[in-house]
Formats: structure tokens, sequence, C-alpha cells
């Protein structure tokens, strides 16, 4: 396996306050290290994703029997539900090397060409992030997708001369978190596209006591099902959030995960039953007892709760609109009632700024 030095992967998450959050997505760097050791080599190991899994698999067995490159392969979806595992479970399934980098690091077009050109014959090139990468690197990557040629150009101005560089072929697995901003040339030279769905707390159950055994941590069941209820449906936290009970439970009790030990270790974190964070339940205090449930707009609530307005929308707001707490409407932020009901406060009969009534059909 080869690695780019210059791969961030998930870990460089550019959004504000996002790399420090127990029930961020982001990868850290203890992450990283974790999850070497637990991911699951092959797609029998593999939980959760069942479409996706069932797909990838006759792909992969067709390109087997015909003794052919698998075809090249999208992967979208949120981070931490398993884009850069199923990569590598692609090229172990093929029998194959993978060669690991990331949009980010390849800003031209003569970064991309000298990772094509060293490929060997049925490498997988994983390239996570694909849509940050540099337009002149993306159209070198057309044809490289496609003809497996590459034109390197030699001199400049006039005199310059196009260079066909044949590649061997290869397995392209893009990974993106954001697939609406591939441009439909490319998306259109992906022979398989598979969209990563959040998880099932059923699921999560079978990930984290899978974990569990493989980190030899004494998990019950109860114990199970409260960690992945404040999991937002993304393994990767359910793996963090383990740690972090186990660590608990082996300071503060007898070793063994329950159900009362992983909702006190869970509360020490300021995890809530629902996986609010602290920067979650401020936005909503802020929005409820402030302004009366809203409509308020986003730089007036950012500032309410001392964040920058990118962190309220970009790391905060997209969980709380997933789960039915707040919704985004043209005159602004506004709280649900399921948002008054979660904090235990009772919804006044007109909101700040004037009626809800016509928001969500009830006064």
């Amino acid at each position: 396996m080869n690695w780019d030095e210059t791969t961030p992967g998930d870990a460089d998450d550019p959004r504000p306050g996002a790399a420090d959050r127990l029930v961020g997505a982001a990868a850290d760097r203890e992450d990283q290290a974790v999850e070497a050791a637990l991911r699951p080599k092959d797609l029998g190991e593999f939980v959760g994703q069942e479409r996706v899994r069932e797909q990838l698999d006759l792909v992969l067995r067709a390109a087997r029997q015909r003794g052919a490159t698998a075809d090249h392969v999208l992967l979208s979806g949120a981070p931490g539900l398993g884009k850069t595992t199923l990569s590598m479970i692609i090229a172990a399934e093929m029998g194959a090397p993978i060669r690991i980098t990331s949009g980010p690091a390849i800003q031209h077009a003569g970064d991309l060409a000298a990772i094509l050109s060293s490929l060997a014959e049925g490498e997988v090139l994983f390239l996570d992030e694909i849509h940050r990468m540099s337009r002149p690197a993306e159209e070198m990557l057309y044809m490289a997708m496609e003809d497996f040629r590459v034109d390197v150009i030699v001199g400049k101005g006039p005199g310059a001369t196009a260079i066909p560089l044949e590649l061997p072929p290869f397995t392209l697995v893009g990974a993106t978190t954001r697939a609406g901003l591939l441009p439909p040339p490319l998306r259109d030279r992906f022979g398989f596209t598979g969209h990563m769905d959040f998880y099932a707390p059923a699921e999560l159950e079978r990930v984290l006591h899978r974990s569990a055994g493989l980190l030899d941590v004494p998990l019950e069941a109860e114990g199970a099902a409260e960690i992945a209820g404040r999991s937002r449906g993304t393994p990767r936290i359910a793996n963090r959030l383990l740690r972090r009970v186990r660590d608990f439970a082996q300071v503060k009790a007898d070793g063994v995960i329950t159900r009362e030990v992983s909702a006190r270790a869970l509360s020490v974190y300021e995890v809530d039953a629902r996986g609010l964070d602290r920067l979650d339940r401020a936005v909503l205090e802020a929005l409820l007892k402030l302004f009366g449930g809203g409509p308020v707009g986003l730089s007036t609530l950012a500032v309410a709760v001392g964040e920058e307005s990118e962190t309220v929308e970009e790391v905060a707001e997209p969980f709380l609109v997933r789960e039915g707490l707040l919704a985004r409407t043209p005159r602004g932020r506004v709280a649900t009632p399921a948002a008054w009901a979660h904090l235990g406060l009772t919804a006044p009969q007109q909101g700040w700024g004037g009626s809800q009534q016509g928001l969500f059909g009830q006064p």
C-alpha cells in the first residue's frame, strides 16, 4: 500500500470548530490510528451500507471473472461513513495495491501526471475529496480515466509540444462529501457510483460490538445501544465515543460498559441522549430562549452563541436540520416543536418576530 505524504484526508476539515468536537465526523490523528486497526478487510466484514455493498460486490466479482481491471468507482456521502475503508476493500478484493492521495494535494496537472505515470497495472488510486482537485488536473483526469492516456505538455508558448503518455489500466476510486460539486463530465466517467447513507442504530450497535471485541473492551448490549443512539448515525463517531466511554469505565467503574456507565460517561463529555453536544445545544438555547424560537438571522444567532457564522452554519446546523430540530427559512432560522420538547421548554403562542403558525402549521 502506497500513501501520499501530502494526503490530508478527512482530518483536515477546513471548517472552523470542526476538528475538535467529540461528535464531529472529521477524523483526527487518534481516529486515523485506531481506524487502521479496526478497519474490516473485506466486504463480508463491512457492517452496514447493504445496498452499496451488494452492488459493489457484483462489480468486483464480474471484473475478477473477466480478468479485467474494475470500473472506476465514485463513493459519496458524509465524512465517517466508510468511504476510505471501502476503497481499501476494493483493492483487497481485486488483489491490487492501493495508492492514496486527495484532491487538495493535487493543485497542478503535473502533480496528477506524476502519480498516474507511476501506477502499476491494475493498481487502485484512491482520490479523497475529489471535488477539491484543481481544474487543470481534473481535465487531465478525464482522458486518463477514459483512454488510460495523458498528454504531457513540454515547453511553453508556440513551441510547446504535447507528448502522449500511455498509462496501464487502473481503477480510480473517488470519494466526495459534496457530489454536487463534481462536473458532469467527471461523474459520467465513473462506472459505478455508490451513495453512503447514515447508519441505523442497530447497525451502529453491530459496529460497536465488533470494535469492542477488537479493542478487548467488555461491552453489554444495552451499553452499545446507549452509545449508538448518540452517534449521529456515523461509525467514526460511534468508535470515538466507545473509546471515551471505555476510559470512563476503566477509571470510574469496573471496566464493563453498561447502559448506566455509557450515559454517565457521555454526560461528562456533554453529549446528550440525542447526540447533541455543547455547540448544538448552545445554538438551540439561544434560538429558543433569546429569540423565542425565531425566525432569526444567521449572523445574529452566531453572535449570540459567540461563534463564527460559518461555524454555526456548517458545523452545528446540518445535524440540527437533519434531526428536525431547526429549519432554515427565507425569514431566518426557526426552531421546530421538537426543539422545544428536546430542551424541555414550552413554546410561546407567538414566536419572536411574529407567529410561527405559517411555518409549521401550528401556533
